[in-house]
Order: C-alpha cells, then sequence, then structure tokens
C-alpha cells in the first residue's frame, strides 16, 4: 500500500525545474501585453476574419466581441499555453462567417465540437461536466481546461502528462481554482438554499474581470477600447491561473508527501492508529481527508501532533469533522479545557502541558513526548 500511494522522488524533488519566467505571472502578463507578436486581441472588421490595420501570423483563436467575462478571457489565455495555439492572435466578434474561419472559438457559435476546436457552453442541451467526481456544468474555461489542461500542467512541470502527478494536480487546480469560473458563468450557486445570501461579495475573480469592460460613462466605447480591457482580462484571470498553479506545486503536492507519509506511518505512533505526527509542519487539513477517503482509512484520525515553530513546544490538534467544520471528530477531554500549565499538568498526571483551549480542538505540551501522552489519554476517555 504503501508503494503504491508514495509520491515519486521525482514528484518531490522537481520544484526548482519550474520554469520561473513561466510561472511569475507579473512579468510574463506585462511581457505580453507589450508584445503585439506575443498576444494581439483585435475585432474581425473583414470577411475574412483579419483586422484593418494587417493579419496576424499562425493560428487565430476566436471569441465574442461585447461586454466579456472570466471565463472567455482565461479560456483565450489558457489555449493559447498549448503547443497548438501557442502565441495565436485573439479574433473578437459574433459574425458566423468569420467564426469559421477560424482555428479555435471559444464561449460563441452555439457548438461544442473539441475535434473541430469549438468550445461554446449556450447552446440548448448542453450539459458537459469535468468528470472524476466533478458535477458542475462547464464554462468555455472549464472545456478548454478538460481537453488541455493536463498539457499545460506538464509543459510547466516538465512532465509527460501520464506523470501521476500531473494528474493529481489537473484534479486539484480544477477543485481549488477552475470549478467556481464555471459555477459563477452559469449562475449556479455554492449553496443549495432559498435564502438570500447574507453579504455581497465582488472580490472574487469574476468579478474583478467584469469590471475591467469599459464603463458606460466612458465616452470612448470603441472596438479597440474594448479589447484592450479583453487583453487586460486576459492578463489578470491567466496570472491567477498560474498563480494556482505555482501555489500547488510549490506547495500543496510536497505538502500532500508528507501528510501521505505520515498518515502511513500511524501505527508506530500509537497502536489506536488515531494519532498522527507531522514530522514537519505543513498544511495537512484538506490533505488529510482527501487521503482518508482515497485510501479508505480505518479508524480514521483523531489527533494530529505537530511542533509550534515559534516556541518549540507541540500542539495536540482534534480533527474536524468536516474540513470547514468547528466541530471535532473527538475534542480533547471537556475537563482538561480551558487549564493551563502546572493546574492542567497536576489534573491529568502529563508534565509539561501547556493549554487546553475551551472548545477542546487544540492543546499543548513543552515536548512530544508530552502531547502524545495527552493525545493517548483523550483517546481513551
Amino acid at each position: 500500500m504503501l508503494a503504491a500511494w508514495r509520491l515519486s522522488q521525482r514528484a518531490v524533488t522537481f520544484i526548482p525545474r519550474v520554469r520561473s519566467q513561466t510561472l511569475n505571472p507579473l512579468p510574463m502578463a506585462a511581457a505580453a501585453a507589450a508584445s503585439p507578436k506575443r498576444l494581439r486581441v483585435y475585432s474581425s472588421v473583414s470577411g475574412d476574419g483579419r483586422s484593418a490595420n494587417g493579419a496576424g501570423s499562425g493560428k487565430r483563436v476566436g471569441t465574442h466581441n461585447g461586454s466579456f467575462h472570466c471565463d472567455e478571457a482565461l479560456g483565450c489565455y489558457l489555449i493559447r499555453l498549448t503547443s497548438q495555439f501557442a502565441g495565436a492572435d485573439v479574433v473578437r466578434t459574433r459574425d458566423p462567417q468569420i467564426l469559421d474561419t477560424l482555428d479555435a472559438v471559444l464561449d460563441v457559435g452555439g457548438v461544442y465540437d473539441p475535434s473541430r476546436h469549438r468550445y461554446d457552453h449556450h447552446q440548448k442541451g448542453f450539459n458537459e461536466v469535468f468528470g472524476h467526481g466533478f458535477n458542475t456544468k462547464l464554462s468555455s474555461a472549464g472545456l478548454v481546461y478538460k481537453h488541455f489542461g493536463k498539457e499545460i500542467i506538464a509543459k510547466e512541470l516538465e512532465f509527460s502528462e501520464d506523470h501521476e502527478d500531473v494528474h493529481r494536480l489537473y484534479l486539484a487546480i480544477y477543485k481549488s481554482f477552475v470549478e467556481a469560473l464555471d459555477a459563477v458563468d452559469n449562475g449556479i450557486n455554492q449553496y443549495d438554499t432559498d435564502q438570500p445570501p447574507k453579504y455581497v461579495n465582488n472580490t472574487h475573480l469574476s468579478s474583478r474581470v467584469g469590471r475591467l469592460n469599459p464603463d458606460w460613462t466612458d465616452p470612448d466605447q470603441s472596438p479597440e477600447k474594448e479589447n484592450a480591457a479583453f487583453q487586460q482580462a486576459m492578463m489578470l484571470a491567466g496570472s491567477e491561473f498560474m498563480e494556482s498553479v505555482r501555489f500547488h506545486v510549490k506547495s500543496w503536492l510536497p505538502a500532500r508527501s508528507i501528510v501521505l507519509e505520515c498518515l502511513l506511518s500511524r501505527g508506530k505512533v500509537d497502536p489506536s492508529e488515531e494519532i498522527m505526527v507531522l514530522d514537519r509542519f505543513c498544511p495537512w487539513k484538506l490533505h488529510l481527508f482527501e487521503l482518508e477517503e482515497e485510501l479508505k482509512i480505518d479508524p480514521l484520525t483523531k489527533y494530529v501532533l505537530y511542533q509550534d515553530e515559534r516556541s518549540k513546544s507541540w500542539r495536540v490538534q482534534a480533527v474536524g469533522v468536516a474540513p470547514d467544520r468547528f466541530e471535532s471528530r473527538k475534542p480533547l477531554p471537556e475537563k482538561w479545557r480551558g487549564l493551563r500549565d502546572d493546574e492542567l499538568s497536576n489534573d491529568i498526571g502529563i508534565p509539561g502541558c501547556v493549554f487546553v483551549h475551551m472548545s477542546g480542538f487544540i492543546g499543548g505540551n513543552k515536548t512530544y513526548e508530552g502531547a502524545l501522552e495527552m493525545a493517548r489519554a483523550a483517546i481513551k476517555c
């Protein structure tokens, strides 16, 4: 089991190989915005789909003109990261005759046909989802990511597309970044409820991209102004996508490796297999829940021990019933809660105790041995 689920050594050591010039969104965005040869956005004004000021070179990717949204902005950015459409010009039009001449079309045209690189999601009967357990209806961004996401990630990691870590990142980035854009664009609520939201959130990426549309009060409503704004939208959405890739490569994947090893070593910590020790602190909660589900772990982990980097003391944290819930699977005993230092140590008979929170979700001890004894005693309560 350990051999089957352990991340390869290559997966742990690949981080320095990531091309910094590609993963650094601000220089990349600035370079793309400054270079019309690298990214050219224009509206087609003649029958052959070329702009009035000269034809673009290479492939051409089309999307609609008029008000733009985050999904086609990101979709256009992503498809230009592929080998097939690298450096393609972006043509913004709704003219079906022009759209038919383009190499790929996103978010317009009423057709989803990946064999012809048509990626619209507005047509009647469209119900495409990402799969792999995800059921959110796709937007044009999700469609491009579904078909090209592995290629994009593999190129950034300099791995083959069939590498297991490429697949892991492909799913993780859809879950944490792309799916929300699909849902927002398709008008899917985050929660199943008939109650109105308690607050307005206009800070998410879709809102910020939307605000880049030319304001109705602006006297300049020209296609050129609109196309320049769309180019900004592509850079904004794309840079945040690349930041997500960078986070998953440099933080998410190594943390998953650490949690996996520690989870599979629980039996060496305590015979109950309900106590996990992090030999190196990292973000662990989401990984623990996902790995327990993937590996069909039984019994579930009740406590996680890790060293506090500032005080060098040890923490005993009760695992929640879910990643986003405050309730614990097994909170620390009620009689310990709110006590500190010698009073706590004397009450439970374990030296070096520091505290137990009033809710019982976390406690502390000066030493690893003391923290482990606290967890073992809590398991038996």
